[in-house]
């Protein structure tokens, strides 16, 4: 395979850095500090989608900035795999800078400033971690994403949102710095390297107790997945604006974790290596636990955004299932769940934040009849909740169709009723909030239910974008497909 060596990759992760002392400088001038935060995000994407003809033509591109030890780089690579998470995510963020705007505005938000400064290093880290050659450039931004998101989760500096980011600093940065650095240590010691490699580092003659303990720890030291029992953040974070909980769920923190996951399998572990010391199906079965576990849990909320919060606890483990079959259609679900569940649920959460400006409305049972004062927001979320439950032509539904082939192939029927019982569990907490806003008659007499109109525009537009993706990328598929098919070889 050829490797190009290019500055590509570190330009890529570079150019939202560069626009934070010009968001900076911009402060008193809003108009021209999201322009910024536009300029940034249209380069961003642009470096990554120049980098897309030479992946699909099998090549992989690479760029070492400075070795720290024989073995540890800080090295930026691009293979097939990261350019398919790093095109999710830059893309996103062009969305997401758009839908900020009106609603930061609308709610008339305080230090915007220091939002949109977040917001851009965030997304830098989260194409670090995309771009990552080895474990060690890896932890350097997983790190970092921790550490920048935190003023974003305690946005409103109040006594839940003190709370909230106290348990997100605990989980994230507490579990990176114990079992994730201990996992990467063992790495280390135990294979002289540190770098990503197709098929993995580890090898099948290595002692068993070395290569189960440090994969264990790096399961739970990558607490951004959201595997039970180290998910109790993530809800909690839902103290943000929405905005925020749309980069928490879809585009950078909870995907950088399961993404980390898949890479530690994929390209530290290898198939070979997880079937041969039996990590697989394990694994498989534990977060299957979390799959039924959370869509319980989400059953029970009345609260918008804490349903949503618990669907993604439950979707996210959907990730790590399929590429813990070790399947050739398991493993390429899963990977693909990634950008469909991105899609999908950043359009949810869009969708509770337009709910929450044009009518200050949280919980569930007060939007009887929401859906025709707000037609475009709830067509929106029909569609975010079909792709989730797993409806054809939805993007949900093509990843779950190769799950479902690949725990087929698995030959594992239990794991199977797993994915059957958690679409009905979908279902059953997504459809009752679809229902009451087209179904139920709007309370009668009410002057506040009777004032309720859409969104602004700029809330509005980016939902309706990501909800037509949501459907264009469940009708057509391949790009993404073909990505990931070039990564599996």
């Amino acid at each position: 395979m050829e490797t190009i060596v290019s500055i590509k990759p570190l330009l890529a992760v570079l150019v939202s850095l560069a626009a934070v002392p010009l968001i900076l400088m911009s402060s008193k001038t809003p108009n021209l500090r999201e322009v910024w935060s536009f300029v940034a995000a249209f380069i961003k994407f642009g470096l990554v989608l120049s980098m897309t003809p030479a992946i699909l033509d099998g090549k992989i591109i690479e760029y070492t900035a400075f070795t720290v030890l024989p073995g540890i780089d800080f090295t930026l690579r691009v293979d097939a795999l990261g350019l398919f998470f790093a095109t999710t995510a830059s893309f996103l963020w062009i969305i997401t800078t758009a839908y900020s705007i009106g609603y930061m505005r609308s709610e008339n938000e305080h230090s915007q400033t220091r939002y949109y400064c977040c917001f851009a290093v965030a997304l830098s880290s989260a194409l670090g971690v995309a771009f990552a050659g080895n474990l060690f450039t890896l932890y350097l931004f997983y790190e970092v994403l921790s550490i920048m998101t935190y003023p974003l989760v305690a946005h409103h500096e109040d006594f839940e949102a003190w709370e909230g980011g106290r348990k997100y600093v605990v989980y994230l940065v507490g579990l990176a710095k114990t079992a994730l650095l201990g996992a990467i240590v063992i790495t280390y010691m135990t294979t002289g390297t540190l770098d990503f490699r197709p098929g993995g580092i580890f090898t099948t003659d290595m002692p068993s107790m070395l290569v189960t303990l440090s994969y264990i720890l790096f399961l739970i030291g990558f607490a951004k997945a959201g595997m039970m029992p180290f998910h109790n953040w993530l809800p909690s974070a839902m103290v943000a604006p929405t905005p925020v909980s749309g980069l928490l769920h879809a585009v950078a923190v909870v995907k950088v974790g399961v993404f980390s996951v898949v890479r530690v399998i994929m390209n530290v572990y290898g198939v070979d290596v997880m079937d041969f010391f039996g990590l697989g199906i394990p694994t498989a079965f534990f977060v299957s636990f979390t799959i039924i576990m959370a869509s319980i849990i989400a059953l029970t909320k009345n609260d918008l955004k804490a349903r949503l919060a618990y669907s993604t606890v439950s979707q996210l483990s959907y990730i790590i299932l399929g590429v813990a079959l070790l399947t050739p259609n398991g493993v390429l679900g899963g990977i693909l769940h990634i950008a469909n569940h991105a899609f999908s649920k950043i359009t949810l959460f869009f969708c509770a934040g337009s709910i929450f400006v044009a009518s200050h409305i949280k919980k569930i049972d007060k939007l009887d009849g929401i859906g025709w004062k707000m037609p475009v927001t709830m067509t929106a979320f029909t569609i975010g909740s079909f792709s989730m439950i797993g409806v054809p032509a939805v993007a949900g539904f093509t990843s779950k169709w190769y799950l479902t082939v690949g725990t087929l192939e698995a030959g594992s029927v239990a794991l199977l009723c797993v994915l059957l019982a958690s679409t009905v569990l979908n279902a059953a907490y997504f459809l009752p909030i679809v229902f009451r806003a087209f179904f139920k008659p709007a309370p009668a007499g009410d002057e506040h239910f009777d004032s309720i109109r859409e969104a602004p525009y700029f809330v509005v537009v980016p939902l309706t974008i990501t909800a037509i993706l949501s459907v264009v990328f469940g009708i057509f598929p391949n790009y993404f497909i073909n990505l990931i098919e070039r990564f599996l070889g």
